[in-house]
């Protein structure tokens, strides 16, 4: 579904990720785990179209979209959960879901909205709220329903569990485990590495911008200490 070929990207002149290759099936839930700073975050960018490409190629469904502009990714499904959410705070769920829709207009936004809500029923209970007003897990439910608004074939989530109760974090997780079954692709950026193992079907490790592990989320459940090595932890995997 997606594939990354020896990508190098970073910020004008200064790379952040050194020849990174991954495939990520159809319909399977990727997880890009790390340290800070290890560049997982600057990978869904280039993914998108928002960082320089110094090298490599993306292909998605094999097609090379390496030079394709951020708003023409959009309209080929590709959609993004952004790090710290970023929803329009004075707007409220509804329109913040409107808007989600505007980057890839193909109608039936009503079917849509109620099939977010059935996902997420809190939001259909705080739809007229401000989204700035909303608890932090409910604004990531509503920046996981912004996405989706686009009917993405491929979704990008970027730290899904920052700043969230555990709670929070197991509803936004059910409801990515969901869209896995109705065959949505899912690469999830997350630092919470236990839980990213349990959802994920295969996984990378990137650190300092290098990819130093790939395989199996149970291969990397089995690897343990040289796993958490790889990130920088002595926690248990």
């Amino acid at each position: 579904m997606l594939k990354l070929e020896d990508l190098s990207c970073g910020y004008g002149s200064v790379e952040a990720v050194h020849n990174v290759t991954f495939d990520v099936p159809a319909g399977s839930v990727f997880a890009l785990l790390g340290p800070n700073g290890a560049g997982k975050t600057s990978t869904i960018m280039a993914i998108m179209g928002h960082v320089d490409i110094h090298g490599g190629r993306i292909l998605l469904e094999g097609e090379d979209i390496t030079r394709r502009r951020a708003i023409d990714r959009a309209g080929l499904g590709i959609a993004l959960v952004p790090e710290g959410r970023q929803l329009f705070s004075d707007l409220t769920v509804d329109e913040n879901l409107t808007a989600g829709g505007y980057a890839r207009p193909i109608g039936r936004d009503a079917a849509k909205r109620e099939r977010v809500f059935g996902y997420f029923p809190r939001l259909h209970e705080r739809r007229t709220q401000l989204a700035g007003s909303l608890s932090g897990g409910e604004q990531q439910m509503l920046a996981i329903g912004r996405a989706l608004m686009a009917e993405p074939r491929l979704l990008l989530v970027d730290e899904l569990s920052l700043g969230l109760m555990p709670k929070m974090v197991d509803l936004c997780l059910d409801a990515l485990l969901q869209l896995r079954r109705e065959g949505l692709t899912i690469v999830l950026v997350e630092q919470n590495t236990a839980r990213a193992l349990d959802v994920a079907d295969q996984v990378c490790v990137l650190s300092s911008g290098v990819q130093v592990y790939q395989g199996t989320a149970a291969e990397a459940k089995a690897t343990g200490s040289m796993f958490a090595t790889f990130l920088g932890t002595n926690e248990p995997i």
